[in-house]
């Protein structure tokens, strides 16, 4: 092929995977951009490719049932802070693997609904069915909740199949909007990081957000709508998340929101309700994070990066042809394993990690969002600097 025939190809790519939203997420997307699939995610990559998979990291998964906890006797790795902590995956792992050859939620897209209505619901406009999705989505437990359009550029190239391949998502193209759900975890839990303690928080908001998730889907199915509920399977979250106006990605790659920092999980909706599609907020959280590397000097393992935004790649794990922070998952997962636990330090030491109901943390907000940034984060250093707390103190003992 000529040079200049190679030249207009890659022109082409690049076009074909820039969308308008990107002027407004601040997204960057290069001619090399290749969908994701599931199956070099580090989580899945650890069930079948013997560079991460181990003997160690087994157990570490079968942690997270009873009796295979490994408890010790260091602050918040006890046989009840164990116990709390599986206890509040429970409910999630009951729905997530009651069916044969499928992990919902985590591989495959929920699929644990009834039969709905047979016509569609005549919605006077999609601002009332969107007003209509707000209320209830409030009311089945979500704390935030964004829509925006269907974008397959973060739809997973395949679902990890369970046996080290990939396949289908299952989920139709042709579904126009995307409903993003945030359930916030609980911040004093995640003050005991690194802990097995601090692992319920993160159990407990995967099994709120399918508890919400499941009820939004079934309420739009009764309505007679396609819908199809997702967790961390059929796409990638934060950028959704980021298009629905939830908030912005931080040097951790984690979504950074304006009501609960990172401390959030989230949920995707796929359907074809009417909907007004919500537009990407912009609170100053990348000029903040040029400024501040905390997540990334009280990193462990040192897997985030203390350099700018970059299409850079660490392994096979990581997003190919976006220019964005990006976090060695390798480097993630290993400390994960070798500490018998999830890990959320970079949760717990980011600046924005704050109670929002307290207007000196909303005052701070707006400082760290306007040019006296480097200020603000003088003032988080001086006075808030967030150690990590023992679990026995949670525990009152």
């Amino acid at each position: 092929m000529s040079s200049s025939k190679t030249e207009n190809t890659q022109r082409q790519n690049y076009f074909d995977h820039r969308r308008e939203i990107d002027e407004l997420t601040g997204v960057e997307v290069l001619e090399t951009f290749e969908k994701f699939n599931q199956r070099d995610d580090v989580f899945c990559r650890a069930l079948w490719d013997e560079g991460v998979s181990s003997q160690k990291v087994i157990d570490f998964y079968q942690g997270y049932y009873m009796p295979h906890a490994k408890a010790r006797k260091s602050d918040g790795f006890s046989q009840r802070d164990y116990a709390l902590r599986n206890a509040a995956w429970h409910v999630c792992n009951v729905l997530r693997e009651q069916k044969e050859g499928r992990r919902e939620g985590f591989h495959d897209h929920f699929t644990s609904h009834e039969e709905g209505w047979p016509e569609p619901y005549a919605f006077e406009s999609a601002q009332q069915a969107s007003d209509d999705i707000r209320k209830v989505s409030a009311f089945a437990g979500a704390d935030l909740v964004g829509i925006c359009a269907y974008d397959a550029r973060w739809m997973y190239e395949g679902v990890y199949d369970g046996e080290g391949k990939s396949k289908p998502s299952g989920i139709p193209d042709d579904l126009p909007h995307v409903i993003v759900t945030g359930e916030s975890m609980d911040k004093e839990l995640t003050s005991t990081v690194p802990s097995a303690l601090a692992g319920s928080a993160t159990g407990m908001g995967y099994t709120n957000d399918c508890v919400t998730l499941l009820t939004i889907t079934q309420y739009i199915r009764n309505l007679g709508y396609r819908a199809y509920a997702t967790m961390n399977d059929s796409a990638l979250a934060v950028p959704l998340a980021v298009q629905a106006g939830l908030g912005e990605g931080g040097r951790h790659s984690l979504l950074i929101t304006e009501e609960y920092g990172a401390r959030l999980r989230l949920g995707k909706i796929f359907t074809d309700m009417p909907l007004v599609h919500d537009a990407p907020k912009s609170f100053g959280v990348k000029e903040f994070c040029d400024v501040c590397n905390r997540c990334a000097k009280g990193c462990p393992p040192k897997a985030i990066s203390f350099d700018p935004p970059s299409d850079k790649i660490f392994n096979r794990s990581n997003l190919k042809g976006v220019v964005k922070w990006t976090t060695d998952a390798e480097k993630c997962f290993r400390f994960w394993v070798n500490q018998n636990t999830d890990c959320s330090i970079c949760i717990r030491v980011c600046p924005y990690n704050r109670d929002y109901t307290k207007w000196v943390n909303r005052v701070w907000q707006k400082l760290a969002g306007s040019r006296f940034r480097r200020f603000a984060l003088w003032l988080d250093d001086r006075f808030h600097p967030r150690p990590r707390e023992k679990s026995a103190d949670w525990w009152g003992n």
